[in-house]
């Protein structure tokens, strides 16, 4: 997904008014507001793919997994995000009507526009969440998963996963195979 900055700024009580009449989805941070674009068919298939795994694995376990047009509220003010995958283990999350606050698992499909925004300030806001326990971020454009745990104090564990690989997402005791993540995934020649 492209974001691209909308003028004016905003105050969140007006974004969070705003946004729910408007046709697309849009981030807010510190005020702007950013319109989130569709994604490639590879970006949808990879963050489907993951959501199938998972969802048979976390209704077991009293978890909600919500793909692509689920906010999260990072904090009471701001920022408010539309992760690819958001999943929340939180008693406070299962009803949840507008946002996700408490979520302990958060994945980004990367694609060429976001791949910045995506490993720099979303994932600088991200790592504030208490609640948080691993970000897991997907390539669209070639095999490729890296995750950040939770470690001690505020410390970061890094994971990278590639080609024969299986991926483990400690947080919720889930395993699987890289190549069940980009199944039917067809890539450009």
């Amino acid at each position: 997904m492209i974001a691209t900055p909308q003028p004016p700024k905003m105050s969140l009580d007006q974004y969070l008014a705003w946004e729910p009449l408007q046709d697309c989805r849009y981030e807010y941070v510190n005020g702007e507001i950013f319109a989130m674009t569709g994604g490639t068919i590879p970006h949808n298939d990879i963050a489907l793919n993951l959501y199938r795994a998972l969802y048979p694995h976390l209704r077991t376990r009293a978890c909600r997994i919500n793909v692509a047009d689920v906010k999260v509220q990072v904090n009471t003010q701001s920022p408010y995000f539309y992760p690819d995958v958001v999943i929340s283990c939180d008693p406070r999350d299962l009803n949840a009507r507008k946002f996700i606050q408490y979520p302990k698992i958060i994945v980004e499909v990367l694609s060429p526009g976001t791949e910045a925004k995506d490993r720099g300030g979303k994932f600088a806001f991200y790592r504030t969440m208490p609640s948080l326990q691993e970000y897991i971020i997907i390539e669209s454009e070639k095999i490729g998963v890296e995750f950040y745990r939770r470690g001690e104090g505020r410390m970061w564990l890094y994971s990278p996963y590639t080609i024969g690989d299986n991926i483990t997402i400690e947080s919720v005791d889930f395993s699987c195979a890289i190549d069940s993540i980009y199944e039917g995934v067809s890539w450009e020649i």
